[in-house]
């Protein structure tokens, strides 16, 4: 037990804070370099002067995909490939932009359409465990709370943490299917000419910074589950 000042009032410092302290820091810093990364870039022109748009169009149709689409989508750093419409979603930054950024970023979202065109088992895995994933995350906490107000009923707080397990386990089989796409991507780029080879370290310079915001949300997961299990994954309450 811990005592401070101030009203004479006593309290406890959890350590656990430390973690999220660590997974906050983490994330703050993969944003930051995505972002700073990502506006350095988007402000180089590529030599082949292609829009993002036209790089998808090339890229999926030299795969031999013919029934996805390029889409535009406001806002920044929005893109995404959607497996339901069978859509490449370029936003404002990319669509119509013909950056080095731009290029990289179609790439990759197209990375995604090739492995839903291949069956790429992590990329199905991913898509299986989305509907879990996103119940677990958000009923974790009333089961952990419940169990807490019911006389710690270690029950359903380890319903609770199991549920949560599935958000992490989401945010782990995200990273394969992530660097895979971007793999993908840089090795079309290079082998269709789309950039010249200068410009290909500086759009894998892109994708590495994007990739690490994947990597630090999965080390940002476990360390709130790994928190959740020494809060309240004992058989015991700490009396306090």
């Amino acid at each position: 037990m811990y005592y401070g000042y101030g009203l004479g009032y006593g309290y406890y410092f959890d350590p656990t804070y430390i973690l999220i302290i660590i997974a906050a820091v983490l994330a703050l810093l993969a944003q930051l370099r995505v972002q700073f990364t990502f506006s350095k870039y988007s402000k180089v022109a590529s030599s082949r002067g292609l829009t993002g748009a036209m790089v998808a169009e090339q890229i999926l149709r030299s795969e031999g995909i013919y029934d996805v689409g390029v889409a535009h989508v406001s806002g920044s750093l929005t893109d995404h490939y959607d497996p339901r419409t069978k859509m490449v979603n370029l936003s404002d930054s990319v669509y119509n932009m013909s950056s080095i950024a731009a290029v990289a970023v179609a790439a990759h979202e197209c990375g995604h359409a090739i492995q839903h065109n291949r069956g790429y088992v992590p990329l199905s895995l991913r898509s299986a465990i989305v509907p879990f994933a996103n119940i677990g995350s958000k009923a974790s906490w009333i089961f952990i709370i419940l169990g807490v107000l019911l006389s710690w009923n270690q029950t359903l707080i380890t319903v609770g943490i199991l549920m949560f397990s599935l958000a992490v386990l989401f945010q782990i089989v995200t990273l394969p299917v992530e660097f895979n796409a971007s793999a993908r991507a840089l090795r079309i780029l290079k082998s269709n000419g789309m950039l010249v080879d200068r410009e290909n370290s500086k759009a894998r310079s892109v994708l590495t910074a994007a990739a690490l915001t994947y990597v630090a949300s999965a080390a940002s997961a476990i360390l709130q589950l790994l928190r959740l299990i020494i809060l309240f994954g004992g058989n015991n309450r700490d009396d306090r």
